[in-house]
């Protein structure tokens, strides 16, 4: 069981480390900025789920065996780089009709996914969390996969709620953009542009 002291000292960091520019809280900005609010909080949540994946990774012994294996490295960073170009490519064709209003009950799911695909298929944040994580877990305070599951919770919540921000606020301004027909346009393929550049950075990106 995780003391008092580490959980709060935890969450800080969880906390800055949610501040700090990231791919992931740039994913949430283009998507929050492009599709509004809701499609934002739901690539969130899509995330987070992908944390919780992460953190699973980690307390069962999966992420070492992915920081072990150049060939697992490489296969999943190009998988979630394919997946970008893919997002890129939708998002430079996209009419401009269809930024118009928030995300769809039919779309919902979609923004979901594409949160957990973005977080799932970026092997290094498996193995940031297994590098994070265990600096944290105090084994005289009890079983350690029990604490590494309480750490990421909280990194999960400390990220629900600053990318949640941060939705909040691209979402407000992306809907005046989008209440002029060139500027939504403009705005679609900033987010092609970006999402070119996330998964270049993901392509070249070392263990």
């Amino acid at each position: 069981m995780l003391t008092l002291d580490t959980a709060l000292a935890f969450f800080g960091v969880s906390v800055l480390l949610g501040l700090s520019p990231g791919p992931d809280n740039v994913f949430v900005l283009m998507q929050s900025a492009t599709h509004g609010r809701r499609a934002g909080w739901l690539v969130t949540l899509g995330l987070c789920t992908g944390l919780l994946g992460h953190t699973a990774a980690v307390a069962l012994g999966l992420a070492a065996v992915l920081a072990a294996s150049p060939i697992a490295f490489t296969v999943l960073k190009l998988a979630g780089a394919a997946y970008l170009i893919y997002l890129a490519w939708g998002a430079w064709h996209a009419p401009v009709s269809a930024l118009s209003a928030e995300a769809t009950a039919g779309s919902g799911w979609r923004m979901y996914t594409r949160g957990v695909v973005m977080n799932l298929t970026n092997p290094k944040v498996g193995i940031f969390f297994l590098a994070f994580l265990p600096q944290f877990v105090q084994p005289e305070a009890g079983a350690v996969t029990q604490q590494v599951v309480q750490l990421g919770a909280l990194f999960v919540l400390a990220t629900l709620l600053v990318f949640g921000g941060f939705a909040w606020f691209a979402a407000l301004i992306g809907g005046w953009l989008r209440r002029s027909p060139s500027a939504q346009r403009v705005l679609n393929r900033a987010a092609a542009v970006v999402f070119v550049g996330l998964a270049a950075r993901l392509v070249w990106v070392q263990r």
